[in-house]
C-alpha cells in the first residue's frame, strides 16, 4: 500500500506518493527540482528552509509530507511570480540587503509573511518578523530596512 499525499504547491495541485514522514525540504530540492529552499541546519534553527504552509511561515526541514494533505504550500519559486514579490524584491535590492544569498529566500517569505499580517511593521515588530531567519553576512539592518520600504511601496498591496 502507498501512500498519498495531495496539497497545492505554488498554486498547483500535486500528488505526492511516497513515505509520509520525508521531509517537505528533501521532497522540495530532491523529487520536484525546488532549490531556492534552502537546506541549512536541517534542525528548524536558521531558516534557510523557509517557506510558506496555510499562510504560516515554516521550516521545511520540521515538515513531514503526510502532514500537507490539503495544504496550501508556497515556496520562494511561487511567490517570485507575485507583484508582491516583485516589491519586496527591489526593496532587498535597493538598500543592498542581499550579500551570499543564502539566507534570502526564507527572508524574502519570512518578509511577505510578516507584511501579511501587520503591513505597516516598526522597526522592532521586522525584527521580531525575521526573527527566526538568521544570516551570516548583512547584520539584518539593511534587511529591516528593505522590509520598511517594501511596506511602504506595497501600500494597500499586503
Amino acid at each position: 500500500m502507498s501512500n498519498h499525499t495531495t496539497f497545492r504547491l505554488n498554486e498547483k495541485e500535486v500528488t505526492y506518493t511516497g513515505n509520509p514522514a520525508k521531509r517537505l525540504l528533501d521532497v522540495l530540492r530532491e523529487d520536484l527540482f525546488l532549490t531556492g529552499t534552502k537546506c541549512g541546519c536541517k534542525e528548524g534553527e536558521c531558516g534557510a528552509c523557509s517557506v510558506i504552509v496555510d499562510g504560516k511561515l515554516v521550516n521545511s526541514c520540521l515538515v513531514a509530507m503526510g502532514s500537507l494533505e490539503g495544504s496550501d504550500v508556497m515556496t520562494i519559486e511561487g511567490y517570485a511570480t507575485t507583484r508582491r514579490f516583485e516589491i519586496v524584491e527591489k526593496a532587498y535590492q535597493e538598500v543592498s540587503a542581499v550579500q551570499c544569498g543564502f539566507c534570502i529566500p526564507g527572508m524574502v517569505l519570512a518578509s511577505e509573511c510578516l507584511l501579511a499580517s501587520n503591513p505597516n511593521p516598526t522597526q522592532e515588530e521586522i525584527r521580531v518578523g525575521i526573527s527566526g531567519n538568521l544570516c551570516r553576512c548583512t547584520g539584518y539592518n539593511s534587511i529591516v530596512q528593505a522590509v520598511s520600504i517594501a511596506a511602504k511601496k506595497g501600500d494597500g498591496l499586503w
